[in-house]
């Protein structure tokens, strides 16, 4: 929970501890953010970091703080929006659905295999970010991005919160949207390279995708740039090798 914006804007101090948190995403972080002026607040979450194949996506997404969406559940039981992790894949295609008629507001930006190589994935996430941000109806006061590391910088005012996907309904809307966007991204990739398990993988390193890379070799979808290369004698040649100075290369597969 870190301001990274430098010059303090009311309500970017830090927050309350991610203990106990709640598995419904709620307002928590956004009514702190707008306690000493009315903002603007957009919520960022990622997906496909970690994965060896696809691009990294991300979405930006902007409530207009009115109760978020519910799916029905078990009995008289219901489906509360948080993050996507949180949330089997029907349920992730059906708030999919419901969520950019609820949202104010909502884009997706993206970096592909090619720009992670030549850039390294941090610079492509912030590459991603912007151009989600930059694609929303209006440039938000605030950005609430999920985690501890602030991947945007300025001039950006940023709002770094751990477990900000189940604490922020913002947030959560992001990360549901693009968690589903990328998912269906990979599935259309599955049909033209069969046998990869994109479908069913979404790109991160499956036992079926593993032992297609070690038969097949890459496809011109995979990060070829990062270290699984190395593991694959055949295919180890078509690493390509980054100039340092252009990024800090490969993060950890969180």
């Amino acid at each position: 929970m870190t301001d990274t914006t430098g010059d303090a804007l009311p309500g970017l101090d830090p927050g309350p501890a991610s203990a106990g948190i709640p598995r419904a995403a709620g307002y928590e972080i956004e009514d702190e953010l707008r306690a000493a002026r009315p903002v603007t607040i957009a919520g960022v979450d990622e997906v496909g970091r970690g994965a060896w194949a696809g691009p990294v996506v991300v979405c930006a997404a902007v409530t207009d703080l009115s109760p978020p969406p519910v799916l029905p559940g078990r009995g008289e039981k219901t489906v509360a929006l948080t993050d996507s992790k949180l949330l089997t894949g029907a349920h992730r295609e059906a708030f999919a659905g419901l969520l950019p008629g609820w949202l104010a507001g909502h884009a997706i930006g993206a970096s592909s295999p090619e720009e992670i190589d030549e850039v390294g994935m941090t610079e492509a996430l912030r590459r991603a970010a912007v151009r989600a941000l930059e694609s929303l109806p209006a440039r938000p006061d605030v950005v609430i991005l999920d985690g501890k590391h602030d991947f945007l910088g300025r001039p950006w005012r940023v709002r770094c919160e751990i477990k900000a996907d189940q604490r922020s309904v913002t947030v959560a809307a992001a990360s549901v949207l693009a968690k589903v966007h990328r998912d269906r991204l990979m599935a259309e990739l599955d049909g033209e390279f069969p046998g990869y398990g994109f479908a069913d993988s979404a790109g991160y390193p499956s036992p079926v995708h593993q032992k297609a890379l070690e038969e097949h070799g890459p496809t011109p979808h995979h990060r070829m740039s990062w270290s699984y290369l190395d593991d694959l004698p055949r295919w180890r040649h078509l690493k390509k090798h980054r100039d340092p100075l252009a990024g800090e290369g490969q993060l950890s597969l969180l």
